[in-house]
């Protein structure tokens, strides 16, 4: 497994698949969308999200909760362990490119989630975009306008009426 890289600043950094951007600031307010970004190399869970638990634990304490869309994945367990630690994984089917990670019980903190087939220039923009202090859109506004489209297979699929 290859480390996840966690950058506090893009701007000088290369971004490869399996980075994760975090701001990491404690203030009384939140004023921006995200507080991370996260790109891994593949939609095999397994694979990827032991080592982004792994650098948000040494960063943020123990991780007992993660939220993740169904539609990104290749499979949905109801949980991972890492590292002997068992964090509880809870599913969603909202497409919205989005990952909520909880520290203890009730600190949240949400990621945009680059998909892991995204080229290195678009997925550095919109990591960098959505960890910016300002940024107030959603996760696909932020990927519409680093230029980033969703896998193949990954929409949320229609209900039919009945």
């Amino acid at each position: 497994m290859v480390p996840v890289q966690l950058l506090a600043d893009t701007s000088g950094e290369p971004v490869r698949p399996g980075t994760a951007v975090l701001r990491l600031e404690t203030t009384s307010r939140r004023t921006g969308t995200f507080d991370g970004a996260w790109w891994p190399r593949s939609r095999d869970l397994g694979s990827q999200l032991s080592g982004l638990v792994i650098a948000l634990t040494a960063r943020l304490g123990t991780i007992s909760r993660v939220g993740l869309d169904t539609s990104g994945w290749d499979e949905t367990p109801g949980h991972l362990v890492v590292a002997g630690h068992t964090v509880h994984i809870d599913w969603s089917a909202v497409g919205d490119s989005t990952m909520i990670v909880t520290r203890g019980a009730q600190d949240h903190f949400l990621f945009l989630v680059v998909p892991p087939q995204t080229a290195a220039g678009p997925a550095h923009t919109a990591m960098a975009m959505a960890v910016r202090d300002d940024n107030a859109v959603s996760a696909e506004h932020v990927l519409a306008a680093a230029g980033v489209t969703p896998a193949a297979g990954t929409a949320v699929p229609s209900r039919s009426p009945g």
